[in-house]
C-alpha cells in the first residue's frame, strides 16, 4: 500500500465529539474516537469544549453527562494514533498565543497550558452540573476528563490508572489526585502506576456509584434526570461553593505547581533523550501496564 493510501484510510469521517439532549434536559456529550479508545487529540479536546459551551448556551438543558463511545470511555492523551495533531494549530480558547511554530520547550508547555490544564479547569468551573459515565478503561488524560466532572458513575468493568511515572512525569496536568483520593492513596495510584478498579476507586471515594455495565447508561441518565428537576440556579451555586472550597484547600495553587514540575520532567527527558515522554508512546505504554499484569 502507498503512503498515499494509507494516510487515506487513517483519515477520521466522524466527528470526534457527538452531542444530543434528552426530554428531561439533560445533554449527553459522546466521545467518538472508539477505533482509538477515545484516546485525546485536539480535535477532540476543542470539540468537547464546543460541545460543553452549547450545553451551557442552551437554556433547557439542566445537566450534562459525558460518556465514551465503544469500549473504553478515553485512554488518555493521544500519543500514538494516526490523528495525533498536538503539532498542528487550534482555535484556542484562552488568551495564549499559538504553540505550533514555537521553539523547544515553549511548544509543549504553551500547548498543554491551553489544551490540557486550560481547558480542564475551564469545564470543572461550568456553572451546570456534569456527570461522568465511565466504562472500560479510564487512563491519564482520561482520568482529567472524569475528574472535571461533579460526580463520576462508573460501571463494574471501569478501571482508573495514571501510568505517567513511568515516563519520569509526576502524574497528568490536572493533578487532581490529592483531592480524588486521599494523599496516601494517591502516592500509591501513582508511584505503581496500576490499574484501580471502580470498586476500589468507589470506596476511595473518587467514584459516586458503581452499577452494572448493562444498566450504566439507565442509570446515569436516571440520575441526571433527577438532578434536572432542581432549580438551575440552586445547582450552580452548590457547585461554585464546594468548588471554591476545594480551592482554600489548595487545589489550585498546587497544580500550579505541579504544573511546572511536570514541564520540567518534559524538558529533562528531552534533554537526556531526545523525547519528552521518555521513549513512550501508546503502545509501549499500553505493553507496560499489560507486563505489570503478570
Amino acid at each position: 500500500m502507498s503512503d498515499a493510501a494509507k494516510s487515506e484510510d487513517h483519515v477520521e469521517t466522524e466527528p470526534p465529539v457527538l452531542y444530543e439532549v434528552n426530554d428531561d434536559g439533560v445533554a449527553i456529550i459522546s466521545l467518538n474516537r472508539p477505533k482509538y479508545h477515545n484516546a485525546q487529540n485536539g480535535k477532540m479536546l476543542y470539540g468537547l469544549d464546543a460541545a460543553y459551551k452549547r450545553a451551557i448556551d442552551d437554556d433547557n438543558v439542566k445537566v450534562i453527562v459525558l460518556k465514551g463511545n465503544g469500549k473504553n470511555f478515553s485512554a488518555g492523551h493521544d500519543i500514538g494514533s494516526p490523528g495525533r495533531d498536538a503539532h498542528e494549530t487550534q482555535d484556542r480558547v484562552h488568551l495564549w498565543w499559538d504553540h505550533a511554530d514555537k521553539p523547544g520547550a515553549e511548544l509543549q508547555y504553551v500547548r498543554e497550558q491551553e489544551a490540557y490544564l486550560g481547558l480542564t479547569r475551564r469545564w470543572r468551573d461550568m456553572p451546570k452540573p456534569t456527570i461522568a459515565m465511565v466504562q472500560g478503561a479510564c487512563i491519564a488524560g482520561g482520568l482529567m476528563l472524569a475528574w472535571a466532572c461533579d460526580m463520576i458513575i462508573a460501571s463494574d468493568t471501569a478501571f482508573f490508572s495514571d501510568p505517567v511515572v513511568r515516563m519520569g512525569i509526576p502524574g497528568v496536568e490536572y493533578f487532581a489526585h490529592p483531592f480524588e483520593l486521599n494523599p496516601r492513596i494517591a502516592k500509591e495510584f501513582l508511584f505503581l502506576g496500576e490499574r484501580m478498579s471502580a470498586e476500589r476507586a468507589y470506596q476511595m471515594g473518587m467514584v459516586n456509584r458503581v452499577v452494572a455495565l448493562d444498566d450504566l447508561e439507565k442509570e446515569t441518565l436516571d440520575i441526571a434526570g433527577r438532578m434536572a428537576k432542581m432549580p438551575r440556579l440552586g445547582l450552580s451555586l452548590t457547585k461554585q461553593a464546594i468548588n471554591h472550597i476545594e480551592d482554600l484547600q489548595g487545589k489550585r495553587t498546587g497544580m500550579d505547581a505541579v504544573f511546572h514540575m511536570h514541564h520540567f520532567a518534559h524538558a529533562h527527558n528531552s534533554l537526556i533523550s531526545d523525547d519528552n515522554l521518555g521513549g513512550f508512546d501508546a503502545k509501549s505504554m499500553a505493553a507496560s501496564q499489560r507486563d505489570e499484569k503478570k
